[in-house]
């Protein structure tokens, strides 16, 4: 009767250990091999979801944001800023924009 109620125990506090892992928030950055478009005329980087409204030049090459960031570009504009704004989220919430359940607030990453 002892083992039942050990393994009962066990079990519970696993179970609240991941409830709580899952439900913390944390910050939430876009990861480094995010796509981004280089302006290298500007000196800026633009994200995909804002590029038909930016004012591009010709000067343009695919890239990452850790390459960006290498750089030293800034944002080209708001659009790109709001974009790549981290966000503080729960790790259940990251999951479940991640297959589409909950809208993510950008598609940039």
């Amino acid at each position: 009767m002892k083992k039942n109620t050990v393994w009962s125990l066990a079990g519970l506090l696993a179970a609240a250990a991941l409830l709580i892992f899952l439900l913390v928030p944390r910050d939430n950055v876009p990861p480094p091999n995010t796509r981004v478009v280089l302006e290298h005329t500007y000196r800026t980087y633009i994200a995909p979801s804002c590029f038909q409204g930016a004012d591009a030049t010709n000067f343009l090459e695919e890239s990452t944001l850790q390459h960006a960031k290498e750089l030293n570009y800034p944002p080209h504009s708001d659009c790109t800023a709001e974009a790549f704004e981290g966000n503080h989220d729960s790790r259940l919430t990251s999951i479940l924009k991640e297959f589409g359940i909950v809208e993510k607030e950008t598609e940039d990453w």
